[in-house]
């Protein structure tokens, strides 16, 4: 946690504001550590446990910022990337989220490399990091993330079909925003288990938007298959009409060689 909180020290700006949440912890030495965090002015809310979802709800409540960056306490943010995706949300009000890439380390090692936004791939399956910047009213528009979901880890990626369906758009930005702490019993790891429940949960709570998805590819598909019928057939057409053209000077010549012939 102490890594966490000295790197978005790290970032320098003057407007950031670093809830930590203690989510009933029972680690003595992690409870340690926030204890000192706390003596040395740091805002802590301490809580019972409610999972994930909880302990994200209760910091974005006691923040009053515009936007939002959630890092689990395992992790390190990268600096340079803040002033540049700040800018964006300040300068584009239809953009609600921009992510980036993330630096693994830990029992996985390696830069994570996320990708430009495809709405349709987002529906399929969670791409974009929990560790993103976004704006505090998605969030509010959202409900909070949901602890209902079957299995802690996979908040975000409902989250983030919330910000869709209420047609906020999503910036790549091709850079490092945080460092990534693989374990091997991880949350994230442990979620991989029921990724299935997890997918029923979505689908069934976004049902409108997965309908609207699923018709928008199959009226695509229907035009791609109308579309190659249509040159198939123009395609068949073409070469009867290639061929009969062919067949006709084959079998009876240009008229004038048919004139000539008929003179002799």
């Amino acid at each position: 946690m102490r890594e966490a909180v000295c790197s978005l020290m790290g970032l320098n700006r003057n407007d950031i504001e670093i809830i930590i949440i203690d989510d009933g912890s029972t680690d003595a030495f992690t409870k340690r550590e926030i204890a000192r965090l706390a003596d040395e002015g740091f805002l802590v809310i301490r809580q019972e446990n409610k999972g994930l979802a909880g302990a994200r709800n209760a910091g974005i409540a006691a923040s009053r910022g515009e936007y939002v960056f959630p890092l689990d306490a395992d992790d390190r943010v990268r600096t340079g990337w803040i002033e540049r995706a700040v800018n964006t949300l300040d300068s584009h009000p239809q953009v609600g989220v921009v992510y980036g890439d993330a630096e693994c380390f830990g029992c996985l090692e390696g830069r994570w490399t996320v990708g430009p936004f495809s709405a349709d791939e987002l529906l399929l399956e969670n791409f974009i990091h929990a560790s993103a910047l976004y704006r505090r009213v998605i969030w509010e528009q959202n409900g909070g993330y949901d602890g209902t979901m079957p299995v802690q880890g996979l908040e975000d990626w409902d989250f983030w079909i919330g910000a869709l369906e209420r047609g906020w758009e999503f910036v790549y930005m091709p850079e490092l925003f945080f460092e990534y702490r693989q374990t091997p019993g991880s949350m994230i790891m442990r979620a991989k288990d029921f990724t299935k429940a997890v997918e029923e949960f979505v689908a069934r709570k976004h049902g409108p938007l997965y309908r609207e998805a699923w018709q928008r590819r199959w009226n695509q598909q229907q035009s791609v298959r109308f579309i190659a019928r249509r040159l198939g057939d123009l395609l068949k057409l073409r070469f009867k009409q290639k061929l009969g053209f062919h067949s006709v000077q084959a079998i009876f010549g240009k008229p004038e060689q048919r004139k000539c012939r008929q003179l002799a």
